[in-house]
């Protein structure tokens, strides 16, 4: 019988000002992916999807790597991430009776000239327990799962708040520089309706 586990974090940060609105970079996947999430962990599979590979995690007994394919599209001004695919290497049984679901959406908005930036992101597992923890009480399982879910989701949440926002300052900078000209910076635009890899 399959046990689930999951999670949510919100995010709400005050965006500083820069030369270029911060729309501009969300707009580019490639960068959001890396601010998120450790460059060296990134494999990317086309122009807005990603394969994420996790660090090894510990699961009471078991050790595993999840490895996570993300679509990253922008809709109504919102930017969303959701998973696509997900592989758990190093234990065979579970890679085939594991679903993972991951829904992150990050918004601009601004409130009395301030850009403030809200997100919610909901982490979802499925997975039938191996045998040697068939005889776990379900409470200290998912005690465990939903623990290490929010820790996974923290971890995303406090890059965010400090990967991000200093990607996000060299990026606007850079790109000031490299234009002279704020207004002259053509973005990179997300397709609403990118096919799915």
């Amino acid at each position: 019988m399959p046990t689930c586990f999951s999670a949510s974090q919100a995010v709400e940060l005050a965006i500083p000002e820069q030369p270029i609105p911060i729309q501009h970079y969300l707009r580019q996947p490639q960068r959001l992916i890396a601010a998120l999430v450790d460059p060296s962990r990134i494999e990317p599979l086309g122009a807005d999807v990603f394969r994420l590979k996790m660090r090894p995690l510990s699961f009471l007994t078991l050790s595993i790597q999840p490895t996570v394919d993300v679509r990253v599209t922008e809709t109504e001004g919102s930017i969303c991430m959701e998973s696509i695919a997900c592989e758990i290497r190093g234990i065979e049984y579970i890679n085939q009776r594991f679903g993972l679901k991951l829904v992150g959406r990050l918004t601009p908005s601004v409130i009395d000239d301030i850009t403030y930036l809200k997100g919610k992101a909901d982490l979802r597992v499925e997975v039938e327990m191996p045998p040697p923890l068939w005889l776990t009480p379900r409470p200290i399982l998912e005690a465990a799962g939903n623990g290490l879910l929010h820790s996974v989701l923290l971890t995303i949440k406090q890059r965010l708040m400090h990967q991000l926002l200093s990607d996000y300052r060299q990026w606007a900078a850079s790109q000031t520089q490299a234009s002279g000209d704020p207004s002259m910076v053509e973005p990179t635009l997300l397709s609403s309706n990118s096919p799915i890899a």
